[in-house]
């Protein structure tokens, strides 16, 4: 059998046919092993605390030094409530310290004289005597600390920032009344950033406290550096819950031969971010342990 061109060429391209195939195999297997084992998530967020902003006392809103967005820092005033209200209130509390003080020195001066009078007296007028002075004496305490009260009302009707961050969806306007711990307003506090890793069960023995990770921000060119810090305790149980009435465990008879592995959050440490990269909570992360393929084989010890 002689070997031609035609003959040469049918081969070559049977072998290449072949070695793409493989090649293709492998890229696959890799791929697969990679997505399953390897200790990374493209389901990550970025993550901050937010601060829910009420005022202290109940009030007409005066005035408003801050706007949507902006920046502020730890204790800067944002709005005030009604000062001159309160100002008259701590005025009422100073009037009413004196009224008491007053009544408290007359009181103790009944009582002083008609102790001196005992035996020509009755020990009825002492005691109803000693009663008044006690009853004034207690009226004072509370007129001071009713102006102690009135003082820090004043002092709060300048509501500050209790943490440095950005205000968030602000629409608050002079006029508005505000009410006592309903919020009107929430800050982002910028000094609680960090990385919400949303990963695998299956790829959980390779996590450790301490992990480097590099976080991929969706948009951004240039990654973010952290480590991690730990992994949440528990999740909730959907399959399982309580019955009603017995306090016995109903869990869901059903069952699905497609088993999804749970998400278990992580919680990631931000250690550096690049310049001109703005950390917004919500954003979408893929985040990705240091070393992950090295992690590709299901069978290797952690």
């Amino acid at each position: 059998m002689h070997l031609t061109r035609q003959r040469i060429l049918q081969a070559l391209k049977v072998l290449l046919t072949i070695a793409v195939a493989c090649l293709g195999v492998l890229v696959l297997w890799h791929l697969y092993n990679y997505y399953t084992y390897a200790p990374q998530t493209r389901d990550g967020k970025i993550r901050a605390d937010v601060v829910p902003l009420a005022a202290d006392v109940s009030g007409r809103v005066t005035a408003i030094f801050v706007h949507d967005n902006e920046v502020v820092r730890k204790d800067q005033v944002l709005f005030q409530v009604d000062r001159e209200r309160l100002a008259n209130a701590l005025t009422r509390a100073d009037a009413a310290v004196g009224t008491a003080k007053a009544n408290m020195t007359a009181a103790e001066r009944e009582d002083r004289r008609y102790r001196s009078l005992a035996g020509v007296v009755s020990g009825q007028d002492i005691d109803t005597r000693r009663s008044a002075a006690e009853e004034a004496k207690a009226a004072y305490a509370q007129a001071l600390a009713d102006r102690d009260l009135a003082r820090i009302n004043l002092e709060r009707a300048d509501v500050k920032a209790p943490v440095n961050g950005t205000i968030t969806n602000f629409s608050l306007r002079p006029g508005v009344y505000a009410t006592a711990s309903q919020p009107v307003m929430a800050i982002v506090d910028s000094d609680s950033y960090y990385i919400a890793g949303y990963f695998e069960e299956t790829k959980l023995s390779h996590i450790r406290d301490g992990s480097r990770v590099t976080v991929w921000v969706m948009g951004e060119e240039r990654p973010l550096k952290g480590h991690v810090q730990g992994l949440a305790a528990g999740i909730d149980d959907r399959e399982r819950t309580t019955a009603s009435g017995t306090l016995l465990a109903n869990v869901n008879p059903t069952f699905s031969w497609v088993r999804l592995a749970q998400r278990i959050p992580v919680r990631i440490a931000i250690d550096s971010v690049p310049a001109g990269l703005t950390l917004i909570s919500g954003r979408t992360v893929t985040v990705t342990l240091d070393g992950a393929d090295k992690a590709l084989d299901p069978r290797r010890k952690p």
